[in-house]
C-alpha cells in the first residue's frame, strides 16, 4: 500500500479521501488546499460553482466569460444587440 503526502494529509492514490481538514473562519471562509486547486485547475481570483447535496458539497470551476464578450457588437454602433433589436433598427431605417 503506497501513501502520498499532500500538504497536511497523507492520502492513497486512487482513493477519495479528504486532502486535509480546513477550518471555517467566522466569515465563513475556507482555504482550498493547493492539491485540490491543482486537481480542478483553478487559481487565485477564479470563481467556483458550489452544488449542495445531501450532506455534501461539490466544487467545480465556474464557466469563464469569453475573452471576446466585451467586444460583442463593437462593429455595429447604434444598432441594438439581438435579433429583435436589429429588426427594430431596420424598421426605423425603412421608416416603417
Amino acid at each position: 500500500m503506497h501513501w502520498r503526502y499532500t500538504g497536511n494529509a497523507m492520502t492513497r492514490p486512487g482513493i477519495k479521501q479528504p486532502l486535509n481538514k480546513p477550518k471555517i473562519t467566522r466569515k465563513g471562509q475556507i482555504t482550498l488546499p493547493l492539491a485540490a486547486r491543482k486537481a480542478i485547475g483553478v487559481n487565485a481570483g477564479d470563481r467556483l460553482e458550489i452544488e449542495v447535496g445531501a450532506g455534501s458539497i461539490t466544487l467545480r470551476p465556474a464557466a469563464k466569460e469569453s475573452p471576446f464578450a466585451r467586444y460583442q457588437g463593437i462593429g455595429t454602433p447604434g444598432i441594438p444587440a439581438g435579433r429583435e433589436g436589429i429588426r427594430k433598427w431596420l424598421r426605423e431605417l425603412r421608416g416603417e
